[in-house]
């Protein structure tokens, strides 16, 4: 069995419709759900997290990491404050 496992659950997490510790026949199958979960949960969660999906064993792990705050410098990008 392969088994797809969110680290940690934000609340997001819990208010969406996927399932935690989801297990599954094949790998193929894990892997392409591990990928949408993935791809799902960072465009349309709250931004407050960034998730990734990583292979160990026969598990796939998406781990939660909390997104860095955008950094301002005042500047506008046009190249022309340096």
């Amino acid at each position: 069995m392969h088994t797809i496992i969110v680290e940690n659950e934000c609340g997001c997490f819990k208010r969406s419709e996927f399932e935690n510790h989801k297990s599954f026949s094949l790998k193929d199958d894990a892997l392409l759900q591990a990928r949408l979960m993935e791809s799902h949960m960072n465009q349309k969660f709250c931004q407050k997290h960034f998730f990734t999906a990583v292979e160990e064993g026969d598990h796939f792990k998406i781990m939660v990491e909390m997104r860095p705050k955008a950094q301002s410098s005042g500047c506008c990008g046009g190249g022309h404050c340096s």
